[in-house]
């Protein structure tokens, strides 16, 4: 695949194509886990994350193809967090995109276990990047323990009715002090683990890197306030909401100024995911 404008169904294909590669095969043994593993990661999803990757490796000059493993690399990880968030422990939920969550189909410890696989596997999936390899499962380690961190600071605030953080005052400010914090990690750390592992993939250096970590987080953040748009439990005022989604996002398509390769796929990602649907 070339540089230049990109096709979004090709890029979802490649991503596709690499998970099928990398993923079990649902008849390797225990077969129960293999199929649980497939089933969490094929049961639909944006993907947006793996295009993050994909396009950051073009935003500095490299290939589509030079970032296709982070790119299932990050999207393991990131269905390996929401099998253990649906779990009863944490969110007990029973349906996710419209099927039965993991647990629910294949019960509480084989979705523990597919969760454990699945993010062992995305580590193994990084490692087969072509260059800069330890500094891709660097970012990998360090942002899937930010998105864990997020987790346990959110619930612990919903076991404290979220006043155990704090009650905010103002009408600008967020009604509970500290709900940021979830939100750059439960969200933005994964965006930021996308950019930066293709940045490094298609052979980006430290400047660039750091250029894509600062329009991962505020993509995240943009992506989180129009779900709390969507969802109408946001933390802050819904006038504020709006005016922070459109401020975020254009955070994060300046700070793409600068880079050497082609950041027209980022920046249409970005534009895109303002007024989303779902």
């Amino acid at each position: 695949m070339e540089n230049g404008t990109t096709n979004v169904l090709r890029e979802l294909q490649l991503v596709e194509a690499t998970l099928d590669e990398v993923l079990p095969c649902v008849t390797e043994r225990p077969a129960v886990l293999s199929e649980a593993m497939r089933y969490a990661v094929g049961s639909g999803g944006k993907r947006i994350r793996p295009l993050i990757c994909l396009y950051s490796a073009l935003a500095v000059g490299g290939q589509l193809e030079d970032a296709k493993y982070p790119a299932a690399a990050i999207e393991i990880l990131h269905n390996y967090t929401l099998v253990h968030d649906d779990l009863p422990a944490m969110d007990n939920d029973t349906e996710r995109r419209g099927k039965p969550t993991v647990w629910a189909k294949f019960g509480e410890a084989n979705a523990i276990l597919a969760g454990d696989a699945l993010l062992a596997l995305a580590y193994r999936v990084a490692a087969k990047a072509t260059r800069n390899v330890a500094a891709i499962v660097g970012v990998l380690g360090e942002k899937g323990v930010g998105v864990v961190q997020g987790q346990v600071e959110d619930v612990e605030a919903e076991l404290a009715g979220r006043g155990g953080l704090g009650i905010a005052a103002g009408e600008d400010a967020p009604r509970y002090v500290g709900d940021d914090f979830i939100y750059v990690h439960k969200t933005s750390d994964l965006f930021i683990a996308a950019a930066q592992m293709g940045g490094l993939a298609g052979g980006g250096g430290e400047v660039e890197v750091e250029k894509l970590g600062r329009f991962a987080l505020n993509l995240g953040l943009a992506f989180q306030y129009e779900d709390d748009l969507l969802d109408g439990d946001g933390i802050y005022p819904r006038e504020k909401t709006e005016r922070l989604v459109h401020e975020t996002t254009a955070a994060a398509i300046d700070a793409l100024a600068g880079l050497p390769g082609d950041t027209e796929p980022l920046k249409a990602l970005a534009k895109r995911l303002i007024g989303r649907k779902v």
